[in-house]
């Protein structure tokens, strides 16, 4: 099992964010994302969204970042830890933009990139973004090939709806080979049916974990699906939210379990076959001591985790 480091203040839902964490500076988290870097973390990732319409701010919060950013400046600040997005909201941002910045990532990082694209589901930031939110599903289909034909081609070309080019270079390209890695996020068909033709990585939202081996089923049965090694990312925490980030109170999902207990859910969630995930912190209240867990987390927690 791989275990990503959950940095604080990185969003404010009211369903994860324990009160502490909003005193979390940018400092603060270079500190921690650095910290987690010599621990030996396997990832951190960065949420994104661009506008939250005022009727969602209670749960979800007005603090979100550029994914893409974000995950730059975190690379940076590192050495070894891969960065990801949770996810990057694909239709909203133009795609030969999004794959010069990914693959400039990946050339500074010397390959440290992986990406989690996801289709969006807030209508009303589509609205003020002006991007038509019930064309997103074909939208992301054209993104992700147009953007695997600049990473991947000598001479790309491209002739779709909503993106077009020919009689152009593309450079730097990637340093992972064939391309960066792409996961998606999203639990409809629609959505696993997009992850088995271009993604080598799931990391699921509702769908709950009994489920995981089914849809894992579909996904690798989809008729363009490469085969492959196959992530599956699945935070502890992540059944604490539902839809529309809405609280949900799941005792086995909150902080302060005893190490047996997330030994336990971890080798569970590994026979489901999930291959990353994230332990939730008990009630801590400072940077010192959330840095001291996680050390306790890499220490005793992982070496007994398959």
């Amino acid at each position: 099992m791989k275990f990503a480091f959950s940095l604080p203040h990185v969003v404010e839902l009211k369903a994860l964010t324990s009160p502490w964490e909003l005193t979390v500076t940018g400092a603060d988290q270079t500190r921690m994302v650095k910290r987690a870097d010599q621990l030996g973390y396997d990832m951190v990732a960065v949420p994104e969204h661009f506008l939250i319409p005022n009727e969602h701010l209670e749960l979800s919060g007005a603090h979100h970042f550029h994914a893409g950013a974000g995950m730059a400046y975190l690379a940076g600040a590192t050495e070894k830890i891969r960065v990801n997005s949770c996810i990057t909201l694909l239709p909203l941002q133009n795609p030969i933009v999004q794959a010069k910045m990914l693959s400039t990532m990946d050339w500074f990082s010397s390959g440290r990139v992986t990406v989690t694209f996801g289709v969006g589901w807030l209508e009303r930031e589509f609205e003020l973004l002006g991007v038509p939110f019930h064309e997103r599903g074909r939208m992301s289909d054209e993104y992700l090939e147009a953007m695997i034909e600049l990473w991947t081609k000598e001479k790309p070309q491209y002739e779709g709806k909503y993106v077009s080019f020919k009689d152009a270079a593309f450079a730097p390209k990637p340093v992972q080979k064939p391309h960066i890695p792409i996961w998606m996020g999203g639990d409809a068909e629609g959505a696993l049916k997009r992850i088995g033709r271009y993604a080598t990585g799931w990391w699921p939202y509702l769908t709950k974990p009994k489920d995981f081996p089914a849809r894992l089923d579909f996904i690798k049965s989809q008729p363009e699906y490469k085969g492959g090694p196959f992530e599956l990312m699945y935070a502890m925490s992540t059944s604490l939210v539902g839809e529309g980030h809405v609280v949900v109170d799941d005792p086995q999902a909150k902080g302060g379990q005893t190490a047996q207990q997330l030994v336990d859910r971890l080798s569970e969630f590994h026979e489901l076959g999930v291959t990353m995930s994230s332990v939730p912190s008990p009630g801590v209240t400072s940077v010192e001591a959330y840095l001291d867990y996680a050390q306790w987390v890499i220490e005793e927690i992982k070496p007994k985790v398959p």
